[in-house]
This record gives structure tokens, sequence and C-alpha cells, in this order.
């Protein structure tokens, strides 16, 4: 019979010591940051939008935020403002930014070891006593921790790629409405001038048919053309209130236009626009959602290494007890308890099965996504090159061109050779051009908005 010397005994009890060890410095270190993990989200964003975005969560920090905001308010707003003030004001976004604090307390919370057990069984009868005192630990979690803990390092890694994402989205969303807000207040502007002269035409048809010089057919034409007219305005007007009101909801401002005012007019059209960026490199490098979508495969590969460690063994309890039998004089018996679940019936295998289910489910959305996000931009990128040569048209040939008539019929009215009719009609064709100019430059500046956001990220990964 061989005796192990304790040479011998020191080798074989030193992986689990060496666990011990891990999981008690795993704990050790297991604290919470000063930023909660927010300055890499704030320096992404400064990356990807040149824009400061800040978590308040001081009355101080708060007070440094308001005054930011009403810096900004002084002067007219354009888009870049409007999504400044966005960011920094934002209560949904601020909401996300809490998502950090509960990830960041989930992985600290995962660095912890579990607390001991105690438990003290007692009964007694005729001065006989049966007491029994375990003093257990959960020793399975010295050898998952470093997996969970690795696990919740990556999730918390989740989080802050999310946050980022939720930034993008709400700038987008703020530039939109932007966009939107001034467009719809220039259509008001314009529409107004073409009800004047529909109305003008009406009120003259209307004498000119009491007077006996006109028809009847010929002064409901007219005042056909000004009902439509004011319908039209009536319709512009409204959705001038709900642009307005869409933007003083993202930028969390309360309403009244002495509160803010926007540019004057829409930014002009760039003189070129860029070619299709590279989508793949684009996708690799740039797209915050796929690199969200791999983190979570990677995640889900570490959660299914730690299913295969705990597949067999999913209890194991272990720790000191002693009982004592009899009368209190007689000395405790003294041991230990062990308590762990017997794989008999269940062996694990549908935990593991399950679990790389869900990681091939993940790999395969990811491949999916990808195959979307190349789409998305080169959809994004075709608009975006599509209403920049509307608009361009529009500027360079449809208005041009309504002006020309204009100036033309002016001359052709001022020699009796068309009716004040016919020049009030090129009169609300000309206004209505300059209208439809104003909805090509929206529709360019929220496609290249599209675009840009597309580049980054989609909200809905």
């Amino acid at each position: 019979m061989n005796i192990p010397t304790t040479r011998t005994i020191a080798v074989r009890r030193a992986p689990f010591v060496a666990v011990i060890l891990a999981a008690l410095n795993l704990s050790s270190c297991a604290t919470f940051s000063k930023d909660g993990g927010f300055d890499s989200v704030a320096k992404e964003t400064r990356a990807k939008l040149n824009k400061d975005v800040r978590w308040p969560r001081t009355a101080e920090e708060r007070a440094k935020d308001d005054a930011q905001v009403a810096e900004l308010l002084r002067h007219a707003l354009f888009a870049e403002d409007a999504v400044q003030i966005a960011l920094l004001n934002n209560r949904a976004l601020q909401a996300s930014f809490e998502e950090l604090g509960i990830s960041e307390a989930d992985l600290v919370q995962s660095g912890r070891l579990p607390n001991p057990r105690f438990t003290l069984r007692h009964a007694s009868a005729a001065a006989q006593y049966d007491i029994e005192e375990t003093l257990s630990f959960n020793v399975l979690s010295l050898f998952t921790a470093p997996y969970a803990h690795e696990i919740e390092k990556r999730r918390f890694a989740q989080v802050q790629s999310a946050v980022v994402i939720a930034v993008v989205q709400l700038a987008n969303d703020t530039r939109q409405a932007f966009f939107a807000a001034v467009a719809a207040r220039e259509s008001v502007h314009y529409l107004e001038q073409v009800k004047t002269a529909a109305e003008a035409g009406a009120e003259l048809a209307r004498r000119m048919l009491a007077a006996g010089n006109w028809s009847l057919v010929d002064q409901a034409r007219e005042q056909s053309f000004y009902a439509d007219a004011a319908q039209r305005l009536t319709h512009a007007r409204l959705v001038e209130d709900f642009t307005r009101e869409k933007l003083l909801r993202l930028m969390r401002l309360p309403g009244g236009e002495a509160i803010f005012q926007l540019a004057e007019r829409l930014p002009e059209l760039p003189q070129s626009i860029e070619n299709l960026p590279d989508v793949e490199q684009a996708i690799l490098q740039n797209r915050i959602d796929l690199r969200l979508m791999r983190m979570q495969a990677d995640e889900l590969a570490h959660s299914l290494g730690l299913t295969k460690v705990n597949r067999f063994v999913n209890v194991l309890d272990m720790g000191p007890t002693r009982v004592l039998q009899g009368t209190k004089s007689q000395p405790y018996e003294r041991g230990y308890e062990v308590s762990l679940e017997i794989p008999i019936f269940d062996s694990g295998g549908p935990r593991v099965r399950r679990a790389e289910a869900i990681y091939s489910r993940a790999v395969d959305r990811f491949a999916q996504a990808a195959i979307d996000a190349r789409s998305q931009i080169r959809q994004a990128y075709a608009a975006y090159r599509t209403t920049f040569d509307i608009a361009k048209q529009q500027r360079d040939e449809v208005v041009p061109a309504r002006k020309l008539v204009a100036e033309q019929n002016l001359l052709r009215y001022n020699a009796s050779l068309i009716s004040v009719f016919d020049l009030l009609a090129d009169a609300r064709g000309r206004i209505a051009s300059v209208d439809d100019y104003i909805q090509s430059v929206r529709d360019f500046w929220m496609a290249k908005s599209e675009l840009d956001t597309a580049l980054l990220g989609n909200s809905s990964p």
C-alpha cells in the first residue's frame, strides 16, 4: 500500500486552491467604476456625431446642461443645434443611460461570491438532544464565477453599444423633425401668397359676374381655385403645428413661440454629393448594431461554455458540520456535509442543446443583419442621390422657367394680350413651384440624415 507524501497531496490540491484564490481575487476586484461605463459612450458619440452627450447625476451637472441649452436657444436654431439640445435634454435618452447603471450592477454582482449558508436543526426529548449545525458554501460557484463574470462584462459592453445606437437614432430623429418643421413653416409662407392670389381672382370674378361681364362657369372656376388654395393652406398650417410639436418633444422643450426660433430657411443644396461609401468597410467598422450583435453571439458562446461546465453537476454545496446526539454533556461529532445533484434522470443534454440552438440562432441573425445592412446603405444612398437630382432640377430648371414665364406674361398683360386672370393663375403656379422646391430640399436633407444614420447603425438590430 502506497501512502501519498505531503508533496503529492499539495500537488493534487493545487488546482482547487488556485480556483479558490482566483475566485477570491475576482470578488475583491468587483467594484463600481467612477463613470459607470459612460465615458466610452461619450467618447464614441463625440467621434461619430461630433456632439456632446452627458449623463447628469447631480444638481450641478444638470445645471450645466441647462445652461448650455439656454445658450443655444439664444439664437435661431439650426439642425445641429437642435440635435445638441436633444442629446442634452431628452429624458428618454437619459433613461437609456440608466441601463448602464443596471448592467454595471449586474457586472459587479457577478464578481461577488455567494454568501455561505448556515443550517441549524434542533430537537430534544427527555434531556436527550439531537442538534445538527452546518455551514455550507456553493463550491460550484468557485468554478463558474470566472465564466459568469466574463459573460456580464460582455453584456455590459453590449449595453454601452446599445446606448450609442440610441444616441445616433435620437440625432437622426431630431434632424428629420427639424427639416420637416422648417419646410412646413416655409410652405405656409408661400401657400399664404397662393391663397392671396387666388382670393384676388375669386373676388374679381365675383364682381365681374355681378356686372354681367363674366360667365357663371368662369366665376365658379376661380372660386374653386380659391377654395383649393385655402384648403392647402389649412393643411400646411396643421403640418407646421405637428412638426413643431414633434421637434419640441425630442428636445424636451415647452411650447410657445418665445421658447425657440427656427432658422429662416433650409440649408442650401451642396454643389455636389458624395460617392457611395465603401459598404463593406462601413458595415465592418462603423455599424454599431452589427458590433452589438457580434458581442451578443460571443456572449452566447461563453454561456454555452458555462452550460457545458455545469452540465452534469448543477448543484454542489460543501461545508463543515457538527452533530450532537444525546445529553448536552456529550461531545459534538464533527465532520462535513456535501450536497450535490445526481444526474440520473437529467444529464443536462437538453440544456446544452438549447444553448447551442440559441447560439446558432444568433449567428444566423448576425449573418442576415450584415446582408440587411448592405442593402440598407445602398437604399439610403439611392434616396440621397435621387432627392438631390430632383431638388437640383427644381432649382436650376423648373423655378427659373416659371420665373421667366411670369416675367413674359407680365409684359403680355401690360400689352393687353392676356387677362388679369391669366396673370393671377401664372402667379399661383410660380409660387407653387417654389413651394415644391422647398419640399424637394427638405427631402434631400432628410435622405442625407438617413444615409448618415445607415452608415452608423440600425436602431432595431
